[in-house]
């Protein structure tokens, strides 16, 4: 569970992501994270490039973790990254939506 000083960091503008990838969350409804996700992005070093290892059911929203932590590495590091996908669907809107 998150204390409650830290609350702020459901929000997705608390990550330090710049105005244009938070307001495309946002026309998609994305506000603010579940609990469990925050979570994920404050365990260890992982902000600092760590390895996380996290499970959750289908359509629960492991993605959106994957890339939070993907576009504030790239965005900070100013290196690239490789985000692997299972399907050549998902791929192709990975790609749309990254754009």
């Amino acid at each position: 569970n998150i204390p409650e000083d830290q609350a702020d960091k459901l929000l997705l503008a608390s990550w330090g992501l710049p105005k244009a990838v938070l307001e495309k969350y946002h026309s998609l409804g994305v506000v603010q994270m579940f609990e469990w996700q925050a979570e994920c992005l404050m365990l260890g070093q992982v902000l600092e490039g760590k390895n996380l290892v996290y499970s959750a059911p289908t359509s629960a929203g492991k993605t959106l973790v994957a890339e939070l932590l993907i576009l504030k590495r790239v965005l900070e590091t100013r290196k690239k990254a490789l985000l692997i996908l299972p399907f050549v669907s998902v791929a192709k809107e990975k790609k749309h939506y990254l754009q």
